[in-house]
């Protein structure tokens, strides 16, 4: 739980009484590596945090899977639309790595948000946060070619170039493994 509290505590200063009111309501899991954290038509009913771990964000399909996002340690991580809109998720997460995740119900975290300031002010940070990165990985699909966003992620997000296999990476800059092995050979 001191991740968690290093985390808030780079946004607000916490009280004690109320980061023990909001730690109590988390819990750890341990996702073994491969497992399927939340399935596609399941209402996601856990905002995570992972401690450490790498998590991957995909829609699957028959013929192949599209992998849109990654979430690395001391990120906060769930099937965001599912989880606020009380729906089933459209999209699958897994633990590519063994992941340790401490995790927050819906209805507790409606309870945070309700008898904490600092917890209101927290879930605001982490929406806004993850509303930028959702709005940044469409601008990128849209404005940069497969070839510029292979290279940005060297400086935007070199764990994904470090940790992930090439097969999720192609598909997550929206090509195929062939035409990243293409892109590859060509600059270097």
């Amino acid at each position: 739980m001191g991740y968690i509290r290093e985390y808030y505590e780079r946004i607000i200063r916490l009280q004690e009484k109320e980061w023990q009111f909001i730690a109590s309501h988390f819990a750890r899991r341990v996702f073994a590596k491969n497992e399927i954290i939340t399935q596609v038509g399941e209402t996601e009913q856990f905002l995570s945090f992972v401690e450490t771990g790498i998590v991957r964000f995909y829609i699957p399909g028959d013929e192949q899977e599209l992998t849109f996002d990654f979430c690395f340690d001391k990120e906060f991580t769930c099937a965001y639309p599912s989880f606020l809109t009380r729906t089933p998720s459209e999209c699958a997460l897994q633990a590519l790595t063994e992941t340790v995740a401490w995790r927050i119900s819906y209805e507790d975290l409606q309870r945070v948000y309700a008898e904490t300031q600092a917890g209101n002010y927290l879930g605001r940070f982490v929406s806004e946060k993850l509303f930028l990165a959702k709005s940044e990985r469409e601008l990128s699909l849209l404005k940069y070619t497969a070839r510029e966003r292979y290279l940005r992620l060297f400086s935007e997000r070199p764990d994904i170039l470090k940790f992930i296999p090439l097969k999720y990476v192609a598909s997550y800059i929206g090509i195929t493994p062939q035409g990243l092995s293409r892109i590859r050979r060509q600059i270097s």
